[in-house]
């Protein structure tokens, strides 16, 4: 038989898992290997697994698998899982063992729920029409409530209206009488709401009418035309009040027994709309409001792992009354604070609670009545910031988990983009990685300083804007919007599968807004597949309404997770170029223009070669970038592969010169 498996690697993507690994060692010196996959539900403890049973899905197939990839789906959220990835052969059945086998365990995420798919109408009058239904197969959690959409039939949701209840059934009130209305319903985990169920028809009853009871009776005809007629004027009246309301206010509430009712004109239905703690006459009254207050007796802090803009970022522990003892990450307000610097401070804490996605860094609380410093108690976040994380870990990860990594922030931003929430500070340092590699948007600081500092425009002194990460028109019009959180996304894509490298390397502020006004843009980072830089360059379109939304990003990266075929074409490869201009560096070691030969020398290797070109008379990057293969052998460079790496890494400091000064050719 086969040896086991070498390095499986696994990717958890919210209820979904997907495994890679390598061939064994030995094959047994046959040629029939396939691959079989185990898998096992176990106990909070890791103990205690069973089989998971029929409900899991397998992707391409759970046994025979001649490729050394497959992707599980469906799995419950919240749950530990252990995978077991079996070599086999003509020969294993006569000599199984677990030698034969490579195992790994994850926990899943949390996830949506899935869709509601039975829907009963219990009741139907002439103004009411009461609904049930029965909770989703798969709750992936605790659901939290249910949220119910209706509209008249030919409104066909240009205008509907939403009702949200903790239960499985809800009393839609105030309909017209014989009206067809179409109803859908979807649940909400602490994760996020699923989808929606598919339409639901239901037509009210038409009852008994007064001018009914006229005719009945056998009035005459001029009774019951003045009842028409003043039918007719009170509808039109009720009409017209209702459109003037409507115009008036993007949406109203009201209460309707103990569902709440929400009113939208035209808009996209969502969690909740992000309330900002600026706009409270008392910021401490949004403290209140968004952030438990926790007893400084619950905290201990351990050690100080950074310096924050308002004080140290300490690790510790939080031990709550009745609750298991977590890690946390603890930012303290330094001494001698005054009262805006408090303010903003504890702004950070109003935003943080607002939000709740497995993809968004949870706040625990906040300490502020005690004698202790001023605190903001986050959930504490291992690997640390994602682009130093990246960097520290070059080169380890495959592209199916960069994506998967991509994936992660993807879904947090559009979470944030769905509660009209704008980061207008996207990047690679702003997002924290935790031991199970989930990546988690963080640093919500910078969503006021911008409205309330007008230097905080980029100026050639140096701003607050982080110009590398901005979209052209934040940069040049100060308009922040979600679709110049997708540009910054864009850059997000670009430094992770890039392993953290700098954007735009150390070309100057200046230099970088130049480029991009003339329509240049970042080339693929090495081994990038074409359809991620693909869709880097959908991120950066100049125009904001041809970006792509943060939900159509999380559809293209699930769709590229499971097909991952098509992340195998690299730019290394013969394609057709997209319109847009790129950026060249050239090689990965091309020097920058502005450094010197001796700089450059030791950047890429030869250095041992200093010597010849300071008595040949090349000194300056410029005199170097125009040197040819006969001008390499004239100085004593001999060997061809030299010859060649010198060579190449001149084209890429040629062009980095080409496009310091503004002559570059577009690709």
């Amino acid at each position: 038989p086969p040896s086991a498996p070498l390095h499986l690697i696994s990717n958890v993507n919210e209820t979904s898992v997907n495994l890679e690994w390598s061939p064994p060692r030995s094959t047994g010196g046959r040629q029939d290997l396939t691959y079989n996959v185990v898998c096992k539900r176990c106990g909070p403890d890791g103990r205690r697994c069973q089989a998971c049973g029929n409900g899991v899905h397998f992707s391409p197939q759970q046994l025979s698998l001649k490729g050394t990839r497959v992707s599980i789906n469906e799995l419950q959220a919240h749950t530990n899982y252990t995978f077991e990835v079996w070599a086999v052969n003509g020969v294993s059945p006569q000599s199984p063992g677990p030698e034969q086998a490579a195992s790994v365990t994850v926990t899943t995420n949390q996830a949506a729920p899935s869709p509601v798919t039975s829907i009963q109408a219990k009741d139907i009058t002439r103004h009411t029409i009461s609904l049930a239904w029965q909770p989703p197969d798969r709750a992936n959690g605790v659901i939290l409530e249910y949220e119910v959409k209706y509209y008249e039939k030919d409104q066909n949701e240009r205008s509907y209206r939403i009702i949200k209840t903790s239960s499985r059934s809800t009393d839609i009130k105030g309909l017209t009488p014989l009206t067809s209305y179409v109803f859908h319903v979807r649940a909400r985990t602490a994760a996020s709401y699923g989808e929606f169920s598919g339409p639901f028809e239901v037509m009210t009853n038409s009852g008994k009418t007064a001018s009914e009871s006229i005719i009945g009776d056998g009035a005459n005809s001029t009774v019951l035309l003045v009842s028409v007629v003043g039918s007719v004027v009170l509808l039109i009246i009720l009409i017209s009040a209702f459109v003037i309301s409507r115009r008036r206010s993007k949406y109203s509430k009201a209460k309707q027994d103990s569902d709440e009712v929400l009113l939208f004109q035209i808009l996209p239905s969502g969690v909740r709309i992000y309330v900002d703690p600026f706009t409270y006459e008392d910021p401490n009254q949004a403290v209140r409001e968004f952030a438990k207050e926790i007893d400084a007796s619950c905290i201990k802090i351990e050690k100080v792992i950074g310096i924050g803009e308002f004080g140290e970022v300490c690790s510790g522990r939080l031990k709550m009354p009745g609750k298991r003892e977590i890690c946390v990450a603890i930012k303290t307000l330094k001494a001698g604070y005054t009262d805006k610097q408090r303010r903003d401070f504890l702004s950070e804490a109003s935003i943080m609670g607002q939000f709740d996605h497995p993809n968004i860094i949870h706040l625990e609380g906040v300490v502020t009545k005690s004698g202790k410093p001023v605190m903001i108690i986050t959930e504490y976040m291992e690997n640390g910031s994602l682009d130093a994380f990246l960097r520290k870990n070059d080169g380890r990860f495959t592209v199916i988990q960069l994506v998967g990594i991509l994936r992660g922030i993807a879904s947090g931003m559009k979470y944030l983009s769905d509660m009209s929430y704008v980061h207008r500070d996207l990047a690679a340092r702003n997002i924290l990685v935790n031991s199970n590699l989930v990546c988690k948007v963080s640093d919500f600081g910078m969503s006021r300083v911008l409205e309330d500092d007008p230097e905080a425009a980029y100026t050639t002194r140096g701003g607050k804007i982080p110009i590398r990460w901005t979209a052209p028109e934040a940069i040049a019009y100060r308009k922040f919007t979600s679709a110049s959180d997708v540009w910054s996304y864009g850059i997000v894509m670009w430094e992770v599968m890039s392993y953290g490298e700098r954007p735009y390397w150390d070309m100057s502020n200046q230099d970088v807004i130049k480029a991009i006004d003339e329509g240049y843009r970042l080339p693929p980072p090495m081994d990038c597949p074409v359809a991620l830089h693909q869709l880097m360059l959908d991120c950066w379109q100049r125009e904001r309404a041809d970006r792509p939304k943060f939900g159509q990003i999380v559809n293209m990266l699930d769709k590229l997770i499971r097909n991952p075929n098509t992340l195998k074409r690299t730019g290394g490869e013969a394609t057709v170029r997209p319109n847009t201009a790129l950026l060249e560096p050239g090689s990965p070691e091309a020097p920058s223009a502005v450094g010197t030969v001796e700089d450059w020398l030791q950047a890429i290797g030869m250095e041992r070669y200093r010597d010849n070109f300071t008595a040949a008379g090349y000194t300056s990057p410029e005199a170097v970038v125009h040197m040819t293969q006969e001008d390499m052998a004239r100085i004593g460079i001999s060997s061809a592969a030299h010859q060649n790496k010198i060579l190449s890494s001149l084209q890429g400091m040629l062009s980095q010169m080409q496009q310091m000064h503004g002559r570059m050719v577009p690709v």
